[in-house]
């Protein structure tokens, strides 16, 4: 998992509320456990539309995703977090997240950042504004802020943990090989002090 500190660009101004899963990324796709590929069905019934917001000249490639309040509720499927990470998404920003997508987010290097429905209509409204502007966001993940080229200043709260883990690049087994020193010095004792549990020790 790639560590993430600062995304500063472009952001998709969706906005829209209680887009569940299958929005992000339809049932049909689910048939491979492949993390590659899915960006291509992302927002796939949207996407049908021909000026659909995705793949608008102004905001196709984006690594910022706005979106409404609820996002990512309905199915645990994790497969929403691998099409937006395949997307190029790098982090979302929406007023509430599903826990379940907020956790696979979390998983899969995806930074979800709470903020107010006022900053995030602020946040809306400076991108749609400007569609010319380069890096109309900037989020700072080791400050817990983020700004724009206007002078708007938000802060967002974030686990601390999981806040290590995203800055260190870190996934479940990062954090597992984090600790391999421990776990050798652990095992070397173990079988040390119980020696009949050595054979079936891995």
């Amino acid at each position: 998992m790639n560590p993430v500190s600062t995304i500063s660009g472009k952001a998709y101004p969706f906005g829209l509320k209680n887009v569940d899963t299958d929005v992000i990324i339809p049932a049909a796709w689910l048939k491979t456990i492949s993390r590659t590929g899915l960006g291509k069905g992302a927002f796939e019934a949207l996407r049908k539309e021909p000026d659909n917001l995705f793949d608008s000249a102004p905001y196709a490639g984006s690594p910022i995703l706005i979106a409404g309040d609820n996002f990512g509720c309905g199915s645990s499927r994790e497969h929403a977090a691998w099409a937006l990470a395949d997307m190029g998404i790098t982090a979302v920003i929406a007023p509430s997240f599903s826990d379940i997508f907020s956790g696979n987010a979390f998983k899969n290097g995806l930074l979800t950042v709470v903020l107010p429905q006022e900053a995030v209509d602020r946040l809306l409204q400076v991108v749609q504004e400007n569609p010319d502007l380069p890096d109309p966001i900037h989020i700072d993940l080791e400050n817990q802020v983020m700004t724009t080229p206007f002078q708007d200043r938000f802060t967002f709260e974030i686990d601390p943990f999981r806040k290590h883990c995203l800055l260190n690049g870190l996934d479940e087994i990062g954090i597992t090989l984090a600790s391999s020193d421990a776990i050798s010095a652990y095992e070397a004792k173990l079988a040390a002090e119980k020696p009949w549990l050595a054979p079936h020790m891995i």
